[in-house]
């Protein structure tokens, strides 16, 4: 089949795979140029379902909330109004958080897209580039005159979410099949993930911590960081902060903002 002719047909070939009101596509036949309708329909279906398949992989958490039923049928719908665009299964889905805060029939769960969306960002940092977390003797060789302007480079694999629910809490507890306790979702809960060696970590962070690690992350200096940090929350303990941000290993090297 030439160039051009390939392309055509797979322009009218890919679209109605995931539009079941769609007829079969012209020039799909099968055996001595019979009718496909009935092959092309199971292909179809094999399509959708893969990438339900995908999405139930990538949100585990998610699905043990919902129940594997409520969340194939969102899932469905997600499939058929927003196609993939990577030939990478692990790279579709980033915008199913944002999806199912739009579904109808997940407005009672209005912290599920927060969860959703840690668990995104934990398979980013599954994903992420390795690198030598930072050391914490590398910091305290830093002199005091010089902490303000100190910048922190992130470890690929570091990221922060802030929630106004119980994100944390409710995502640590439904990614195995422990028995889930009653949590209060209304506690707002800010998430830091990271991977330093092989595993990743969701680590939830004190007041004024996601601000901070935040505009860390982000490149602002530690000066600038911390008094964001500290209008965020009286209650900031920057030594605490800056050891545990080093101990997750958010950070690898560090720089002077002045240079």
């Amino acid at each position: 089949m030439p160039h051009e002719a390939g392309l055509s047909f797979a322009a009218s070939f890919a679209p109605a795979l995931l539009d079941p009101a769609r007829s079969t596509p012209d020039g799909v036949t099968g055996p001595n140029g019979k009718a496909a309708g009935r092959r092309y329909d199971v292909y179809r279906n094999n399509v959708t379902v893969s990438l339900i398949d995908a999405l139930a992989a990538i949100y585990p958490a998610v699905q043990r909330i919902t129940g594997a039923d409520f969340f194939r049928a969102m899932a469905r719908s997600h499939v058929r109004s927003n196609p993939p665009a990577s030939p990478l299964l692990f790279e579709y889905g980033r915008d199913f958080p944002d999806f199912m805060a739009r579904y109808e029939h997940a407005q009672a769960m209005p912290w599920l897209p927060d969860v959703a969306r840690i668990e995104r960002a934990w398979l980013d940092a599954y994903h992420a580039a390795d690198a030598l977390p930072l050391s914490p003797a590398r910091l305290s060789a830093v002199t005091p005159n010089r902490l303000a302007d100190l910048v922190f480079v992130p470890h690929p694999a570091a990221r922060c979410l802030r929630s106004q629910y119980a994100a944390v809490t409710i995502f640590a507890a439904n990614r195995d099949d422990a028995p889930v306790a009653r949590i209060d979702a209304s506690t707002p809960e800010d998430a830091l993930i990271t991977r330093p060696e092989f595993d990743v970590t969701v680590r939830r962070l004190p007041p004024g911590g996601a601000v901070f690690a935040d505009r860390l992350i982000s490149g602002r200096p530690l000066g600038e960081a911390a008094s964001s940090a500290l209008e965020a929350s009286s209650e900031f303990d920057i030594a605490a902060n800056i050891a545990g941000l080093i101990e997750a290993g958010a950070f690898t090297s560090l720089a002077c903002g002045d240079q």
